[in-house]
């Protein structure tokens, strides 16, 4: 990728280009939790978005997309511009621009291994590269949290997601071998250790997305906000989830709905498998790490209900499977992958398996993506 860059962008703008590149994440644990003001467990992936970028010295900057063979003309003290991939770019130095910085025009072409459609986050892995080459070749003087606040508001103002910042972050900040608990409350984080000797992870991609993501998303947040009122009327310091225990959730349970009280619950024991599990990978005992991993399946599908059919099943699989440690659905929900700590020694069994029974089911055969913790936003050599 990095030489084809190269090649791509001196045979149209010439010599002289520095390279970048920020990764795709994966989330381990903790899911619905970052609305909630709860933790998360996201890490950095080997596979990334990549740019190729030298100032030009004009007005007006010159874009190319590897992976769409296109090339736009921007004009960033102009209008939105389309096509959609541009407007990620010109958010990135709007919002730079808006907190003082001065981003001459420049060249740039740029392409990425990032699996689309996978929930591997290469929107947040494009915003975090522009973000960390600009800010690297203007020597802007941003940190890395503000480079992640400025790609999460590109979401918001210029693309219309109003994403929360576990992506960028996660893009910003990965290292190799650590994962990284962020406090999604005061954006504290530590990193924590995460390489499984003689374990791998896998991401199978059950290929479908049901239509009730995005508008049952707006009934989980509602719901989590309804248990939160009905606490805070006798508790007022509790203003959000991550404020609660479950036994303040057990005393007004009788005042909430039954449905409100499982959305509630399901938040509030997640929080607590992550921070468990962060202990145990302290301690390098994967196999507990893994049943968090479940443990975290189990919720997402019986209690918070984002789970399908496609991802249970999946999910089933790995549960009875010598070898597979833990297994979950990761992201929104309602399709999508399902995340798995294997062992090596059962990994090719499991994958096929998986595989196998998913198509004679279904119809259609999942897709498996191996991903390995790597490190976060970066200039290249």
């Amino acid at each position: 990728m990095k030489e084809k860059l190269q090649e791509e962008f001196k045979r149209r703008f010439g010599d002289g280009a520095m390279l970048f590149a920020s990764p795709g994440r994966v989330n381990l644990i903790g899911e619905h939790t970052d609305y909630n003001l709860g933790f998360v467990l996201p890490g950095a992936i080997d596979k990334a978005i990549y740019v190729a970028i030298k100032p030009n010295g004009g007005k007006a900057c010159r874009l190319y997309s590897l992976d769409y063979d296109a090339q736009i003309e921007v004009d960033m003290a102009g209008p939105l511009p389309e096509p959609q991939w541009a407007r990620y770019i010109y958010g990135v130095v709007q919002e730079m621009q808006k907190r003082g910085a001065s981003v001459p025009a420049f060249d740039c072409v740029f392409g990425g291994d990032v699996p689309l459609g996978a929930g591997l986050s290469s929107s947040a892995a494009l915003e975090s590269v522009f973000g960390f080459a600009l800010n690297d070749i203007y020597d802007l003087g941003f940190e890395r949290k503000t480079l992640a606040q400025i790609g999460q508001m590109t979401e918001h103002n210029y693309v219309g997601v109003r994403c929360g910042i576990m992506d960028q972050f996660a893009s910003l900040f990965g290292r190799k071998g650590r994962v990284i608990r962020l406090d999604c409350r005061s954006l504290d984080y530590e990193l924590v250790p995460f390489d499984p000797e003689g374990c791998r992870l896998v991401l199978l991609d059950t290929m479908v997305k049901h239509s009730l993501a995005s508008s049952e998303y707006n009934v989980r947040r509602m719901q989590c906000e309804t248990g939160v009122a009905v606490v805070s009327r006798h508790i007022p310091s509790v203003r959000s989830l991550r404020d609660m225990t479950m036994d303040m959730l057990n005393t007004y349970k009788d005042e909430m709905d039954e449905v409100v009280y499982r959305r509630c619950s399901y938040v509030i024991n997640e929080n607590q498998r992550l921070l468990d599990g962060c202990k145990a990978l302290d301690r390098g005992d994967y196999a507990l790490f893994g049943q968090k991993m479940f443990g975290s399946h189990d919720g997402l599908s019986k209690e918070y209900e984002v789970s399908c059919d496609e991802l249970d099943f999946i999910a089933g699989i790995a549960h009875t499977t010598d070898g597979v440690l833990g297994a979950r659905m990761m992201g929104g929900g309602f399709g999508g992958c399902v995340i798995s700590l294997v062992q090596d020694a059962a990994y090719e069994a499991y994958v096929g398996d998986v595989k196998e029974r998913f198509a004679h089911r279904y119809g259609v055969t999942p897709r498996s993506i191996d991903v390995v913790i790597s490190d976060g936003a970066r200039r290249l050599e």
